[in-house]
């Protein structure tokens, strides 16, 4: 809850920012799409026992085309480099997966999120803020791994494939034009919800932080 209402609070100062881009407007009328290339971190919450909230490091991009002077609707696709997941069992564990015995299991996972959704703009000559509520979906291979770790560590686990859950994405961030078409997203801060289900519990649910910033091609 607290990253939730944090993120609230920049957008609410990040469009705050509207009056000052209104007195900047542009004489030309604002781009109706947008080309976006992108470096992504993604601080992820595994919602594992012992386990900490593991860096992903990526990127990727996409697209937005504008219905209006304010209104668009956006697609993007991320990818994140491996990162490692790790959980400690103190004590052994029976679960409808199967058993888990004691010790300590890390397995290697990376990610990919495509998700799509309206984006909110106020357009401005110097400076464009935004908001956005993506949908979408997501998968890594890193729970997989985890249950394959457990079962060579003597568990009784149930095989799992690749997870492809539901995610959502919601924030927004900022826009710097910098030359003729080009503009600058020095920040873009997300909440990023993933429904990912682990060996462990039924806990479904991540909470996770997300930065972008990167290159903008106006059209």
């Amino acid at each position: 809850m607290k990253l939730t209402s944090t993120i609230f609070v920049g957008l609410f100062l990040l469009l705050g920012t509207a009056a000052l881009a209104q007195q900047q407007q542009a004489q030309e009328p604002p781009p109706k799409a947008d080309v976006f290339l992108v470096y992504s971190y993604l601080r992820f919450n595994p919602t594992l026992p012992a386990g900490r909230n593991r860096s992903f490091n990526g990127g990727g991009g996409g697209f937005t085309f504008f219905l209006g002077k304010y209104f668009g609707v956006k697609g993007e696709f991320m990818g994140y480099a491996s990162t490692t997941f790790t959980t400690t069992v103190t004590a052994p564990v029976t679960t409808t997966h199967g058993t888990i015995p004691v010790g300590t299991f890390r397995s290697q996972g990376n990610m990919f999120t495509y998700m799509f959704g309206p984006v909110v703009r106020l357009p401005g000559k110097k400076v464009t803020p935004f908001a956005e509520v993506l949908f979408g979906g997501s998968n890594t291979n890193a729970y997989t791994g985890l249950v394959k770790s457990i079962n060579l560590g003597g568990g009784t686990l149930s095989a799992t494939g690749t997870q492809h859950p539901f995610t959502m994405a919601y924030g927004g961030g900022l826009d710097v034009n910098v030359y003729h078409k080009v503009a600058i997203r020095p920040v873009e801060i997300d909440y990023v919800l993933t429904r990912y289900s682990n060996p462990f519990t039924g806990t479904n649910n991540q909470n996770n932080f997300r930065y972008l910033g990167g290159v903008v091609l106006n059209f």
